[in-house]
């Protein structure tokens, strides 16, 4: 059965089988078998593959993994877990954003205690301007999820409703580099998440608790793992459902 998703991931990048074949040391009737015979490559190949094609292992080769090397591959993600936002070390936060090179995606209510931050602004800009893709979602304070989860912290919908129309005005100079993108969404959030290339750090919403008080999660993609593709994944979705900010 041909693998067309290997099939797309080598249109999306605009490659043939020939130069996948130089890249990752193996016949190109190799890959033409992959693609069109689904036949599956040795690990080594399917991680050169996969990187080359800059596209996640387990999405090209989703059987290729037993669920016992999936399940170690994904545990392996976790690099460490916070019993609270505010238990954080500050500099994680910068060291994050300052080591992406490709990509930084943040997806929150408001996020606020980073808008706040006059030197986190400064590192986003300098970000956007180096080329670094900067996206962030933010809740629509218009929604009726930004007023639910108001209701659900504590502080109430209108509070919560403000404090996305303050970050908004916060990061207006951030929101004004070429190719930094603003979008605002109405989801139900059940986590805020902050990713620079092949990190993420996770913070988990809880009933009755403010973000600040609830776990968060720090994940190192690594081949084979599928814990940050799925909470990528869900990014995607909330970006691909949410409106631009004017």
């Amino acid at each position: 059965m041909p693998n067309e998703r290997l099939r797309a991931a080598l249109l999306k990048r605009g490659v043939t089988p020939t130069e996948v074949a130089d890249a990752v040391g193996v016949d190109a009737k190799s890959v033409e078998r992959w693609i069109t015979l689904g036949r599956t490559p040795y690990r080594k190949h399917r991680y050169a593959t996969a990187a080359f094609l800059e596209a996640d292992e387990t999405y090209l080769w989703p059987k290729a993994l037993s669920p016992e090397q999936s399940k170690a591959a994904s545990e392996s993600e976790i690099v460490e877990i916070h019993p609270h936002r505010w238990s954080v070390p500050g500099d994680l936060w910068k060291r994050l954003f300052e080591e992406a090179g490709e990509e930084i995606s943040i997806l929150v209510y408001s996020g606020f205690f980073l808008a706040d931050d006059p030197s986190m602004l400064k590192l986003l800009a300098a970000k956007a301007k180096a080329g670094v893709r900067l996206r962030v979602l933010l809740g629509d304070p218009e929604s009726e999820a930004v007023a639910q989860r108001g209701e659900d912290e504590g502080i109430g919908g209108e509070l919560m409703a403000s404090k996305i129309k303050n970050v908004i005005l916060m990061y207006k100079q951030v929101r004004a580099i070429e190719g930094a993108e603003f979008r605002v969404h109405d989801t139900i959030l059940y986590n805020s998440l902050y990713r620079a290339d092949d990190q993420l750090l996770v913070n988990t919403h809880l009933y009755g608790t403010m973000a600040a008080e609830a776990p968060v999660f720090h994940l190192r993609k690594i081949p084979g793992g599928e814990m940050m593709a799925t909470y990528l994944e869900s990014f995607e979705k909330v970006w691909d459902g949410a409106r631009p900010l004017d």
